[in-house]
């Protein structure tokens, strides 16, 4: 009698660790925001191989240094640093080469000027480059940035790699207060996978007052007013940057072992605002 009366307590303790577990989990599966999306801009990137970026949706950004991050390229509008492979894919490329006094080239191409939002939900599909000293970025810039200096116009960036960790991403804010390596951020890893051997989906979901992160499906960063240690600074119209770059204080030097070329894929970037 007393060894079933321990089998009935074993049983009864196994049921309610059970349902605890499922119960956290439905709790996290709820926990996602379900939020109505109307796209309002995109690039799908479709077109000839070899030709430019759309430049009723895009710029470049010509020069070296990186705009104060100490990176090595000098980054160029031509094809051969960023085009359309053909395949509705964009190709960023950082080259290891002699140009205008820069040991390495890339691009970097923005919406500044043509397109810009505050609020909704930013995303892109990606295949990232890898390698020591590699550091591709999809990010968010205040359109206000001429008036107003960084970091006071607030910077969001969506996604980050360092090319030396092929298997992490991260997803961080800057503003007055939490700026630079103060910038409040948070890091999605795969144990076993990496993402630059296939396309993934990074986006941000941003309100007045929340910046929610995810990776495909995974919502893994929230941040809020609450979490940041100076001004709240995202509350007005922010433009899109995509480029690689080589070097700087993020990601350190290159070495023997970065293969070069090394190409970002951007198969779409997509602009959504939230409706009732």
């Amino acid at each position: 009698m007393k060894k079933n009366s321990n089998r009935m307590v074993s049983a009864a303790i196994y049921l309610f660790l059970l349902f605890t577990l499922f119960g956290c989990n439905k709790e996290d599966v709820q926990k996602l925001p379900q939020r109505n999306w109307q796209l309002v801009w995109s690039d799908e990137f479709d077109g000839s191989a070899g030709i430019s970026p759309d430049s009723t949706k895009w710029k470049f950004d010509i020069g070296s240094g990186g705009w104060g991050n100490a990176e090595l390229e000098y980054y160029t509008s031509r094809p051969t640093n960023a085009s359309l492979d053909g395949n509705s894919n964009l190709v960023i490329t950082a080259r290891r080469e002699l140009y205008s006094g820069s040991a390495f080239t890339s691009a970097r191409i923005k919406t500044s000027g043509l397109f810009a939002q505050p609020y909704g939900r930013f995303e892109a599909r990606l295949k990232t480059p890898w390698g020591p000293g590699i550091w591709p970025a999809f990010w968010l810039l205040g359109s206000n940035i001429d008036s107003i200096a960084w970091p006071q116009c607030g910077e969001i960036d969506i996604m980050e790699l360092r090319g030396q960790k092929p298997n992490i991403i991260s997803g961080t804010v800057h503003g007055p207060g939490y700026s630079g390596a103060a910038g409040v951020t948070k890091s999605f890893a795969f144990e076993s996978n990496r993402f630059d051997v296939d396309f993934h989906i990074f986006a941000i979901e941003w309100g007045t007052d929340y910046i929610d992160f995810f990776v495909d499906n995974t919502l893994y960063q929230e941040i809020t007013p609450d979490d940041v240690t100076g001004n709240w600074v995202f509350d007005h119209p922010f433009f899109i940057i995509l480029n690689v770059a080589v070097g700087g204080n993020y990601v350190g030097f290159p070495t023997n072992q970065t293969p070069f070329p090394q190409s970002m894929l951007v198969d779409y970037v997509r602009v959504y605002k939230e409706v009732n």
